[in-house]
């Protein structure tokens, strides 16, 4: 018969799973393009359009067949194609009746609730569960529409991409001064590819920019700028930029100069060049350093939802903190930071607002920087003659 009674000691084994703060997707690509021969089912005007690999999304393969060959759309979707597997989150905009109007389309507008053109990536997440982490309306741009995107890429926290508009080093340097944006990143020219027909054509360089993004991401991390990657699928670039690794003058470092990724010929090989951002503020100068506080900022902030209305008590505070210190440990292990640290800062917390359920946690971190300039030393010297004789007697 059972009894209740025990006169000792009684184990009993649990599991207990630690609440393990993890980084945010960042590979995921928001677009904004025209297809007016588009399956409209597919892709509705003015409605983000998940396009993924898993069951119960359209494949990029059905998106391609389904986008029809007119507008940007097509062209812009081969490119990333041709690089890399992963969400890719489309608009769809009809074209206006010139060039002014078709910018209007694409910039949108949000009117009472409903949105349209890239106003519609603000809520993009809502609606397919994926936030945009890389923007871009290649073959679109214009100075209005890129400054749009800009805002709409410091609202989600995300990089976006452009052409910088001119034709010669004078006016990309002019245009590029209208920008402020750390969320920016400038690109000349374009590029070209081989199309189904085995014909050279133009390709838009902000579309292979936003598919290398997301494949650096993948492969490499989001820590590492979009420079000095080769670019698979391209035979040339729509403008010649004269590039020398050496030579301060030439027009691709005359670019990179100001704050405009070029496109070069290296080894053999075309890669973006360039890592800048159109920043004013030196702390952002970095397409990494934008990123870096993009991400840190949204991994912390989404690992650390379990605390919300937990009871406010002084081991709460101390959890808060240990799980911070514990993924900015790994992401200092990665290589994603050269250094991070979060604390309870009493001076931040006083009792009217520990009260009132308010807790303030600090931290710090750094950025790894790229190396952009590295410089060599070359010596002539004699010293290696000196054992000459020695060496030949021996």
């Amino acid at each position: 018969m059972a009894t209740a009674f025990h006169h000792g000691i009684t184990v009993t084994e649990t599991k207990t799973t630690s609440r393990l703060i993890a980084t945010i997707a960042t590979a995921c690509i928001g677009l904004v393009v025209t297809a007016p021969a588009a399956d409209a089912t597919a892709f509705p005007l003015d409605r983000p359009v998940l396009i993924d690999e898993t069951p119960g999304h359209i494949d990029m393969t059905t998106a391609l067949a389904k986008i029809g060959a007119t507008g940007t759309g097509r062209t812009v979707l081969e490119a990333i194609a041709s690089k890399v597997r992963t969400p890719v989150i489309v608009v769809r905009v009809a074209p206006g009746a010139d060039a002014a109007a078709t910018a209007t389309a694409v910039i949108g507008a949000s009117n009472a609730g409903v949105r349209t053109g890239m106003q519609t990536l603000l809520a993009a997440e809502a609606q397919t569960g994926i936030r945009p982490r890389i923007l871009a309306t290649p073959g679109l741009e214009s100075a209005a529409v890129t400054a749009a995107l800009a805002v709409i890429g410091g609202k989600l926290r995300s990089m976006t991409y452009a052409r910088a508009l001119g034709t010669d080093l004078a006016t990309l340097a002019t245009y590029r001064g209208g920008f402020d944006s750390r969320e920016l990143m400038l690109l000349y020219p374009d590029l070209k590819v081989t199309d189904a027909t085995g014909a050279t054509v133009p390709s838009f360089a902000a579309a292979h920019a936003v598919a290398m993004r997301a494949l650096i991401d993948q492969t490499q991390g989001w820590h590492k700028t979009l420079s000095n990657v080769p670019i698979p699928g391209v035979v040339g670039t729509t403008a010649d930029v004269p590039f020398d690794l050496q030579d301060p003058d030439a027009d691709a470092n005359r670019l990179n100069a100001d704050e405009i990724t070029t496109i070069v010929s290296l080894n053999g090989e075309r890669r973006f060049w360039g890592s800048r951002t159109c920043s004013t503020d030196e702390d952002f100068y970095f397409e990494s350093a934008t990123r870096t506080a993009h991400i840190v900022a949204d991994t912390i902030a989404a690992g650390l939802i379990w605390a919300i209305d937990k009871p406010l008590t002084p081991s709460l505070a101390k959890d808060i903190v240990a799980r911070a210190n514990a993924k900015f440990r790994a992401m200092v292990q990665a290589g994603e930071l050269l250094g991070a640290t979060a604390w309870y800062d009493p001076t931040r917390n006083p009792v009217a607002d520990l009260k009132t359920g308010k807790l303030a946690i600090r931290y710090k971190y750094t950025p790894v920087p790229p190396l952009e300039h590295l410089h060599l030393s070359q010596e002539v010297t004699d010293e290696f003659l000196a054992d000459f004789s020695t060496l030949v007697g021996a």
